[in-house]
């Protein structure tokens, strides 16, 4: 459970720090331990003690390996699996399921879980009681197609990160084999609108705008870039509906020269297709 604090040892060049303290043999320990075996507060041992002491019979340690079958399915599992309101919502919002089941808790706590799903996450979410039976199943449809060669070749890829993406403007239609393949248009593609791939922190353009010489700062929520040019973020970053939510950066300010400059600086930090 949240919050965890580990108590962590203090080490130096030869190991870890330990208080000598704790190795030391108490006075009144030794005195009760001479008591014991027969000895005096001087630490001497009578004759009869000492003889006690070498007549006793030598004994050792017998360790056995046995083979256990286990007759069930272990899962190992390196976290207790809890979590806090908080951090519960947070994971969902990440996830972004089309559909959600709640199960487990208490009635309150799974109505407050539920409602703000409804609106923060996806309309479809379902908390059953104890033995009630729900259908989730879902109309969508998955195809399998394949990329023809002559599509192929008028693609043009754009390196984004580890991945290569592209605009495709294709129709469906069946190989020699009746497999499923994107093939290109009969008749010439409708002009389609730039679409921008990427995402952008405003802290890392501050950064790129100073390394260009253009003074910038944050003020309100928004970066204000040189004189008269403002950048803010709108939109909500969590879209309803299972989406993962579309943000737009809205450039403020007067047609300038310094303003079309930013804009070109923005429009270089993604992915024009």
């Amino acid at each position: 459970m949240f919050p965890f604090f580990e108590n962590s040892a203090a080490w130096d060049d030869f190991g870890e720090v330990i208080n000598p303290d704790d190795y030391v043999i108490k006075e009144e320990n030794m005195e009760e331990a001479s008591m014991q075996v027969g000895g005096d507060l001087n630490g001497k041992f009578d004759e009869g003690s000492a003889s006690l002491m070498l007549d006793t019979t030598p004994s050792k340690v017998v360790s056995t390996e046995l083979t256990v079958q286990v007759k069930c399915s272990l899962v190992y599992m390196d976290f207790e699996g809890r979590a806090d309101s908080r951090s519960i919502k947070s994971i969902i919002a990440h996830v972004a399921p089309l559909k959600l089941v709640l199960v487990h808790g208490s009635a309150e706590a799974t109505e407050h879980l539920k409602q703000q799903c409804l609106k923060h996450v996806c309309p479809h979410v379902y908390a059953p009681q104890i033995g009630e039976t729900i259908d989730v199943t879902s109309d969508l449809c998955a195809y399998k197609v394949q990329l023809s060669e002559k599509l192929m070749s008028n693609v043009l890829f754009r390196k984004l990160g580890d991945y290569e993406i592209a605009w495709v403007d294709a129709e469906v239609g069946r190989t020699e084999s009746e497999m499923r393949s994107l093939l290109p248009l009969s008749a010439p593609a409708r002009p389609h609108k730039s679409v921008l791939v990427g995402d952008i922190k405003m802290a890392d353009f501050k950064q790129f705008l100073a390394g260009k010489g253009i003074q910038a700062e944050f003020s309100g929520g928004a970066l204000r870039c040189g004189e008269y040019v403002t950048l803010r973020k709108v939109g909500d970053p969590s879209q309803k509906g299972g989406g993962t939510g579309s943000q737009q950066i809205v450039i403020e300010g007067p047609l300038s020269e310094e303003y079309y400059k930013i804009r070109e600086y923005l429009y270089s930090q993604f992915y024009l297709l």
